[in-house]
């Protein structure tokens, strides 16, 4: 999620929200809608009466010292959530951008849902912002009103008199800061959230405006507190020997050696394996290194990613479930004059987060105390709490920030959460850390799933295309998790065809299938989730078909765009930008792609050469909609950290299973990701719009690659169908 990332359809989640609930054991919360002030004594008294004066919701505490808290519902993983979501309040508190601080909230639905999935709080699919718009900006506003209250009641003035502008209310000669209204605004009644005014965007300060510093700048000076930073008295660091391959269970361990090496204060099994206490990392590491286990394969899964590939082709070749049906492919290509017919290919991808998984728990008879860079908070809850057999209250999740989560963090079934817990449950009352180590997650996590596509598509004798038909083979990211009730539709994972299924072309004759796989190993989303390969079979495709029409391949799209508008804006942005059809340098070739996902609208255009007989990616620019442009430069940092996690699995990231199941791969060395000096040049422009603002976390990773691969394509004249690239051609 994508990118991390949470990949959500927006319109059938609205009906299925209760059957979510009822699947995970039921929530129990309200809905938050604008802004929760129902709970505002009971969130009051959590805190101390010297750390909070004014507290007018959830959202927001104004202290005498004149320090504005954002509590932040969405975990800050890189992504620019504290800076995006305290904008919005400092906007229409007319704060000053120094006196605003972001905080972590804890894990509470009832008060920090994510109102685009109902009762449930979480952090993926790009929704943070989309979400948050109007609620955070109501939240300000309301405060606003009451310290304007406060303002007009000690001066004897009409409230709307009153000026209010960079954290200073004023009227006249009378100043004050908000740390000095602060104990008279407690005590104003709380406005009907629905009755303040927001600004209009004419008037916005702060919204739209570049140069604001980011909030999470503790990560420059080494005071931001990652789960890894993360100490308790009396902590220990637990350590897990898994499965060799996934699916064989634990037959049994030696640990004599382990028991008896410095710092190791205790082995134990778990369901997932066997876990090594000690006082610090090194010594839990050491520790497990010296234990002795065999494992019962017979239950494995034994493929290797050779024969996986084969028989997903094998599969492509047959009838799937019908997932989307316009016209006759079947009929239209047998009438077309010319017929393509590709099988794309895209391996298993790894997370690769630069702070690998870890969580710290304290487990006592009643109670479950959790910290970590928190992404699905209310399905953690719910998995913490069934594990242990107590109410979801009484699970407590303190959000701390997260060193990169790319979906990883997200896991439906809390893996790594439910390890650490499962140990802190042997261990009560001592605080528990669990580490994995980048080989754990490389070798043992949960992967980008692997898929092939077969697509043909017929033109008729003017070039036009008159039918496609595409089959899509891979496992099910749902499959198996409270999700898949309500994400799975009639046999189709929403996730695996999202990308294709929405394809904007206007094309008269088109069929989508899609064949799930069952088994395999551990899959799970990751960043931009189904757009991470259909984006590239399909604009792939409609490149090669431009080609073989003999028209311009920016010029062929935009014709077949025609009735989709914001798709035709980024395209011709980006291409303008990128001087296409203009004069390049010798041994160059620029590639086009334009993808829709998460409501956010993204064009790239990559310029490549040949060096020293490889390719190379010199430039990429791009185009984004994504809406209000809260904070510009946070979005172009994120297009500019997309192009470079795109063109990993574009260039050199691949999970490899050997002829017995085992990933060959374990850390950095061989699984390859882009370097900072194999990084392109990256130009970004945002499309102006007054449209409600999406997401920008993930949109900009799908047309990267097939940028790349159909620019390498004009430069060689040789396609290629299968990730990574041949970089030799």
């Amino acid at each position: 999620m994508r990118l991390m990332s949470l990949s959500m359809a927006t319109q059938e989640v609205a009906t299925s929200r209760r059957d979510f609930l009822k699947l995970i054991g039921g929530v129990g919360v309200g809905l938050t809608l604008g802004v929760s002030i129902t709970n505002q004594k009971a969130f009051a008294s959590e805190q101390s009466a010297s750390d909070v004066s004014f507290e007018p919701n959830a959202f927001v505490r104004i202290g005498s010292d004149n320090t504005v808290t954002v509590m932040i519902k969405h975990v800050e993983m890189g992504q620019g959530t504290y800076t995006g979501l305290t904008t919005l309040v400092a906007e229409e508190l007319d704060a000053a951008w120094e006196q605003m601080v972001p905080e972590g909230a804890p894990a509470d639905a009832s008060r920090y849902n994510n109102t685009l999935w109902g009762p449930m709080q979480g952090t993926g699919g790009s929704t943070a912002i989309a979400n948050s718009y109007m609620q955070l900006r109501t939240a300000g506003a309301v405060a606003k009103s009451m310290l304007v209250a406060a303002a007009a009641k000690k001066w004897g003035v009409n409230a709307d008199e009153i000026v209010v502008s960079s954290g200073v209310v004023s009227h006249g000669n009378k100043q004050a800061s908000f740390g000095d209204l602060a104990e008279e605004a407690a005590k104003m009644p709380v406005p009907d959230p629905s009755t303040v005014s927001l600004k209009s965007p004419d008037d916005f300060t702060l919204i739209g405006k570049t140069k604001l510093s980011r909030k999470d700048t503790g990560k420059n000076n080494g005071t931001a507190i990652f789960t890894q930073d993360f100490k308790l008295p009396d902590m220990l660091t637990a350590m897990v020997l898994h499965a060799p391959k996934f699916g064989a269970t634990l037959k049994s361990v030696d640990s004599k050696s382990a028991k008896a090496s410095p710092g190791v204060v205790d082995v134990i099994t778990i369901p997932t394996g066997v876990a090594v206490l000690a006082t610090d990392y090194w010594s839990a590491k050491k520790g497990r290194d010296l234990l002795v286990a065999s494992w019962d394969e017979s239950k494995a899964f034994k493929k290797s990613s050779v024969q996986i590939m084969e028989e997903y082709t094998e599969l492509s070749k047959k009838p799937g479930l019908p997932t989307r049906i316009d016209g006759d492919a079947v009929k239209a290509l047998e009438s077309s004059d010319v017929v393509i017919d590709n099988t794309y290919e895209f391996p298993f991808l790894a997370h690769a987060t630069m702070e690998p998984m870890n969580c710290v728990a304290q487990v006592s008879d009643d109670a479950c105390t959790v910290w970590n860079g928190e992404q699905l908070q209310t399905v953690d809850q719910m998995n913490i709490a069934n594990l242990l057999g107590i109410k979801p209250e009484q699970v407590t999740i303190n959000m701390l920030l997260a060193g990169g989560s790319f979906g990883r963090r997200a896991n439906p079934r809390s893996d790594y959460l439910l390890e650490t817990v499962e140990i802190a449950k042997q261990k009560k009352g001592t605080p528990i850390k669990l580490v994995w180590s980048r080989e754990d997650d490389t070798r043992a996590g949960y992967f980008r799933p692997a898929y092939v596509h077969r697509v043909k598509a017929g033109l008729d004798a003017d070039g036009n295309i008159n039918a496609w038909q595409q089959h899509i083979v891979g496992q099910s990211i749902l499959h198996g998790t409270a999700f898949e009730a309500f994400m799975v539709k009639d046999g189709i994972d929403a996730t695996s065809v999202e990308g294709a299924s929405n394809n904007p072309y206007d094309i008269a004759n088109l069929s989508l299938e899609l064949t799930t796989v069952k088994e395999g190993p551990t899959v799970q989303w990751w960043r931009s989730v189904g757009s991470t390969h259909t984006a590239f079979a399909v604009e792939t495709m409609i490149d090669e078909l431009a080609v073989k029409a003999g028209k311009d391949p920016v010029e062929y799209r935009m014709k077949l765009l025609q009735k989709h508008p914001r798709w035709q804006g980024v395209l011709k942005l980006a291409s303008e930008k990128a001087g296409w059809g203009k004069s390049l340098p010798e041994g160059s070739a620029l590639g086009v792609a334009v993808h829709e996902s998460f409501a956010t609208y993204v064009a790239q255009v990559a310029q490549v050469s040949m060096k020293n007989g490889m390719l190379s990616v010199d430039k990429v620019v791009c185009a984004v909609d994504c809406g209000v442009a809260i904070n510009p430069d946070v979005i172009k940092a994120q297009m500019e950290g997309s192009v470079g996690f795109g063109l990993s699995p574009t260039l050199m990231s691949t999970i490899t299973l050997d002829d017995g199941g085992a990933v060959n791969q374990s850390n950095f060395h061989d699984y390859q990701v882009l370097r900072i000096n194999q990084m392109p040049e990256v130009e970004v422009h945002i499309v102006p719009s007054a449209e409600a603002p999406t997401g920008v976390g993930e949109p900009g990773v799908p047309p990267v690659a097939p940028a790349v691969a159909n620019a390498f394509a004009a430069l060689t004249g040789k396609r290629q169908h299968v990730l990574p690239l041949n970089l030799k051609g």
